[in-house]
């Protein structure tokens, strides 16, 4: 009965490493900005640009005026086309601020400078910034 119970601790700690690490929560080797701080840095051009790693019917349905869209899954294989260079920062979201995290550890491995939207497109639409379909 104790392994048992040392083993479902072990097992529901590893849950919630992972979750942690997949929300950015944790080992986030990149800044994660909330939706507001993200139109601040748009709107006054500070020396960013932005990315969209949604699919492309997400996009399509709305995205903010000027995202560059490289869905997650072709990123790390398209590096070559992000229309910006290693030191301009780039600020990055999805829908919900999961996929970004993903996206923002592989820009940071090859180089970049991300900046993760928390929330995302679900935070974004609350901002000032222009939805563009």
């Amino acid at each position: 009965m104790k392994k048992t119970n040392i083993l479902y601790w072990i097992a529901m700690a590893g849950v919630l490493f992972y979750i942690a690490y997949t929300k950015g929560w944790i080992l986030a080797p990149f800044e994660s900005i909330s939706p507001k701080q993200a139109a601040l840095l748009i709107e006054k051009g500070d020396n960013v640009s932005l990315l969209d790693v949604r699919t492309i019917p997400e996009y399509k349905s709305g995205h903010i005026r000027g995202a560059q869209l490289i869905p997650l899954g072709q990123l790390e294989s398209n590096l070559d086309k992000l229309k910006t260079d290693k030191n301009k920062k780039i600020i990055v979201y999805c829908r919900s601020g999961s996929r970004s995290v993903a996206a923002s550890r592989i820009l940071e491995k090859h180089g970049f400078v991300p900046l993760n939207v928390k929330q995302g497109m679900i935070g974004l639409r609350g901002t000032d910034l222009e939805i563009v379909k």
